[in-house]
């Protein structure tokens, strides 16, 4: 019997570090990934007691009510000692869903669940200063995408091993919004062609220039999760913290431009499975694999993303929702408020935070206001401007142009001459920005609209009545344009990446890339149309441009 009992464990504890390798489950009795494994592991013990013959004692010893007879399940009449051991068993299990309940609940620890996320009354005149038309961020993740995967085309050796991988986090780098994602291995054939050398480049795009950057490192990245075997990210940082519970992953770099992963991990504040709440940060280096431990309060001013949206998302309408008590936000719903659909991201005090609307627990198409949540931090303000919800100003920058059936992008939010403003594009069926749209959120049947972002703001302005931008070109006075392209640079002027384009004939005409998505992609032999003013400065492109394949 003791023989059989020692091949099962040994089959156990194979069975198990098997698992620990691959499923990297935390080893805490707080982590739903640690009880799976332990329930694998006791199947895996059960099955190879079965194979080695001694089912019938297994099940007595547990205090089964069945066993294996002839092929078949039988119910068998609990005596002595395996009785006592099954309803032993059974009663500790229902008194432990009764402690998590009492402890974890919100139904009963509403007031615990509502105190998680602290927040205040903010100015918004104050807090979001306007911005330059050179600054508002153009560049949504689907843009971004579409730029990285231009980018690498570029390179033909790259295309064939890595591709971008799919991170692109908004972080604030040099003062300034951007997304960054690394390359990743092609596939575990790449893999092993290139781990010697590891991954060479990183993407990095300006959210309001859409200037693209390929960044070569001088050593390339050999800890991400495309790597395998002992390289692999998660594994990496679980073999060192065993006991952590991993919440959220992204890519930053410093204000150096080298790259690292920021792991989070979380604990439970109170309860035995309540208040989930971030508790510090894993900083790795991307290129040595270094850890560095960092709490929550200690993490370093250039990481920008340590809470998940999804956390914040649900802090705040815990806050919002539970004011009065569990009961009070199903039934009586007094004082009850919740997020709006959907959220973004704005740069502010060089950090990121995320808002989004909140809005009557009742459904509707407006906003009681809208909070503001630093992403580093967990600093939270509220904004209480009545207006319309995000998609509600979709829908009507959608209806300025509804005979072109062109569909909006999710709000960013800005200041416009100190109005609560969405800045939204608009995008063909290609997922081309076609327009760009101004909406006021406390007055959102005010909306300008226009191909341009200058253009569209002008108009804007002049809705609110207060006074047109400078250098309002007439449209009358412009000068059509038609040509082929010889020849095109690109130059940084005032923040704003600026295009020169010479045209067969033999004449340099300019552009910001504000005027179109597509201008990056311009290349020497497209044709060109436009409309240029006395500084053959173009104000407005007469045909859709070359788009990225």
């Amino acid at each position: 019997m003791m023989k059989k009992h020692i091949l099962s464990l040994v089959m156990t504890l194979a069975f198990g570090a098997l698992w620990f390798y691959f499923a990297i489950p935390a080893i805490n009795l707080r982590a739903p990934g640690f009880w799976v494994m332990l329930f694998m592991m006791a199947l895996v013990y059960a099955v190879s007691y079965l194979v080695f013959g001694g089912f019938r004692r297994l099940a007595a010893a547990a205090g089964s009510p069945f066993v294996l007879e002839d092929g078949h399940l039988k119910k068998v009449k609990l005596q002595g000692r395996g009785k006592i051991i099954f309803f032993a068993a059974l009663g500790l299990l229902v008194l432990f869903l009764v402690l998590v309940f009492a402890t974890s609940s919100r139904v009963t620890r509403a007031s615990d669940y509502q105190r998680m996320l602290s927040v205040v009354e903010g100015n918004f005149a104050e807090d979001i200063a306007e911005l330059p038309i050179s600054q508002i961020p153009i560049v949504d993740r689907d843009t971004a995408e579409r730029l990285g995967n231009r980018k690498i085309g570029e390179v033909v050796e790259l295309v064939s091993q890595f591709n971008v991988a799919e991170y692109y986090s908004q972080i604030n780098y040099k003062e300034k919004p951007y997304r960054v994602t690394p390359l990743e291995y092609d596939g575990l054939l790449k893999w092993f062609a290139n781990k010697d050398e590891g991954i060479p480049y990183y993407v990095t795009i300006d959210m309001a220039t859409m200037e693209t950057e390929l960044v070569e490192l001088e050593e390339g990245m050999k800890y991400s999760p495309s790597e395998y075997f002992s390289r692999d990210l998660y594994r990496h940082i679980r073999f060192k913290y065993p006991t952590k519970m991993f919440e959220n992953l992204s890519f930053e770099i410093d204000d150096a431009g080298h790259p690292f992963w920021v792991m989070s991990y979380y604990e439970y504040t109170f309860g035995i499975f309540g208040g989930k709440d971030i508790a510090g940060i894993i900083l790795v280096d991307a290129v040595s694999g270094e850890m560095t431990d960092y709490a929550v309060d200690k993490v370093p001013q250039w990481i920008d993303r340590v809470y998940s949206a999804e956390m914040l998302v649900e802090q705040a309408d815990n806050w919002g929702s539970l004011k009065n008590g569990f009961f009070n936000s199903i039934f009586t719903q007094k004082n009850v408020v919740v997020t709006t659909e959907g959220y973004n991201y704005i740069a502010l005090d060089d950090d990121v935070w995320l808002y989004t609307g909140i809005t009557s627990v009742v459904a509707d198409e407006s906003n009681i206001g809208f909070i503001l949540i630093n992403m580093r931090t967990k600093e939270a303000r509220t904004y209480a401007i009545n207006g319309a919800e995000e998609y509600s100003a979709m829908g009507s920058a959608e209806e300025q142009v509804q005979e072109k059936d062109y569909d909006a992008t999710f709000p960013i939010l800005i200041n416009v001459a100190n109005e609560p403003t969405y800045f939204i594009s608009l995008k063909g069926d290609a997922g081309l920005v076609k327009m760009y749209a101004f909406v006021s959120v406390p007055r959102y049947h005010i909306v300008g609209v226009d191909e341009t972002i200058e253009g569209a703001r002008r108009k804007y302005l002049q809705m609110l009545g207060v006074g047109d931008t400078e250098n309002d070109d007439n449209e009358d006075t412009l000068v059509d344009v038609v040509g082929t392209v010889t020849a095109i640079a690109t130059a940084v002027v005032d923040g704003d990446t600026v295009y020169y384009i010479r045209l067969d004939d033999g004449l340099i005409y300019t552009a910001s890339v504000k005027l179109d998505e597509n201008l990056p992609f311009l290349a020497v032999g497209d044709s060109l149309t436009a409309k240029v003013n006395d500084k053959r400065e173009i104000q407005k492109i007469g045909q859709d441009l070359p788009e990225s394949q």
